[in-house]
């Protein structure tokens, strides 16, 4: 099949920013924007939390929002932002044919029940059966103590009506990388004109920070901007709530029905160094070379989560190339695992269309960019694993 371009029409964004593109252009391009941060209730972490949301402007039905946890909630709610800004939402002959990929994790555990077993298991020897009587009387409908991947995926269907081909990826970062680099490929190859693709993460929920705090990745302490954690208590990351979903299109099927276009997707690409082994900084290098970068300052929206050895190596690379100039958003959003990826790719899909580059989210660390950005790269170096790039270009 011959290769068609990628474009994206269409973008939801949810961070402690704010709600939608507008929104966060607006608060990114203000010089010195301090980031909104919850410092007491999981002290001695500090997380981004979610602003106030109204559910109801993209969930109707308050028996859909009741059934979601706030991942859910969260992840449809951006994906019926993306679909508005694309002139999708409602439309069923586009619904209908579009194709999904989501990136999610496996969802927030029911803690009320995990602590009722454990204080059980206290007084009781015969934790088989405590166990089986817990499993039989205390399931949600998913029959599962937490939720399933997919059950984003489904909603989204449901609430939004998209009932084309739906995958999911799992796996953090590489999730997200995964689930853009596999929409695209489908585009590219003509296997579909339209796809909704991104991810969600609420971090508000013990469960969640639990996942990366027996890794020893958590910052500690006063919070810092993401390249300056390196030598401080924890392991670095901060993490945030928040939602990123793309409608990727095929440059004619969006031109045929009138669409803006924000920027065309150019490579994405990814790796899966053996950190173990001192793969990572070869890596990111060898991905560096495989993106081709243009000539000139190269404006790079950076998804540093601020893991120590991950964004020490990503800091060596494109510190090691002078025309780069890094923007580690993790400062202003915190890290939203799944929806990393997604948002690095619309933030930088956002600064082509506007012809305009952010300012230094860290002036300590991060240098200046004067030129228009044409091109713009987005990077995720997984805190745990996972490595992936893109590079984003004007449309026109």
């Amino acid at each position: 099949m011959s290769p068609h371009h990628v474009v994206i029409s269409g973008i939801g964004l949810v961070s402690s920013l704010g709600e939608g593109p507008d929104a966060h252009w607006r608060k990114l391009v203000q010089p010195g924007l301090e980031p909104v941060l919850e410092a007491s209730r999981f002290s001695p972490y500090t997380v981004h939390p979610l602003p106030e949301i109204d559910w109801n402007l993209q969930i109707a039905k308050r028996g859909d929002q009741r059934q979601m946890e706030t991942w859910q909630r969260l992840g449809t709610y951006a994906a019926g932002m993306a679909l508005d800004d694309a002139g999708i939402k409602g439309n069923d002959g586009l619904c209908t044919t579009m194709d999904m990929v989501v990136a999610a994790g496996g969802g927030e555990r029911d803690e009320t029940v995990d602590a009722d077993i454990l204080a059980a298991s206290e007084s009781r020897n015969d934790r088989d059966v405590l166990l089986n009587e817990k499993l039989t009387t205390e399931l949600r409908p998913t029959l599962f103590l937490a939720q399933l991947s997919n059950l984003l995926a489904g909603n989204i269907s449901i609430v939004h009506k998209v009932t084309g081909s739906s995958r999911t990826f799992m796996g953090e970062e590489g999730a997200g990388v995964a689930a853009v680099e596999t929409a695209a490929a489908r585009i590219r190859s003509g296997q579909s004109t339209h796809i909704l693709v991104g991810g969600a993460f609420q971090t508000e929920h013990s469960d969640m920070l639990l996942g990366y705090e027996l890794a020893g990745y958590l910052h500690r302490g006063p919070w810092r901007p993401v390249w300056q954690r390196q030598g401080l208590e924890g392991g670095g990351v901060v993490t945030g709530s928040g939602g990123a979903f793309l409608v990727l299109e095929q440059r004619e099927h969006a031109i045929s029905r009138g669409r803006k276009i924000y920027a065309e997707l150019g490579p994405v690409i990814s790796g899966r160094a053996k950190r173990r082994q001192g793969e990572l900084d070869g890596e990111i290098a060898a991905l560096l070379s495989q993106a081709a970068l243009p000539n000139g300052e190269l404006l790079t929206i950076s998804g540093a989560s601020g893991a120590h050895a991950a964004t020490a190596a990503e800091k060596s690379a494109l510190d090691a190339n002078p025309a780069i100039a890094a923007r580690g958003f993790s400062t202003l959003t915190g890290h939203m695992k799944e929806a990393q990826f997604p948002f690095a790719v619309a933030l930088a899909a956002l600064a082509v269309e506007r012809k305009a580059a952010y300012p230094a989210f860290d002036a300590a660390s991060e240098k200046p960019f004067n030129g228009v950005p044409r091109t713009v790269l987005a990077t995720a170096i997984g805190y745990h694993q996972f490595e992936g790039m893109a590079l984003v270009n004007a449309a026109d």
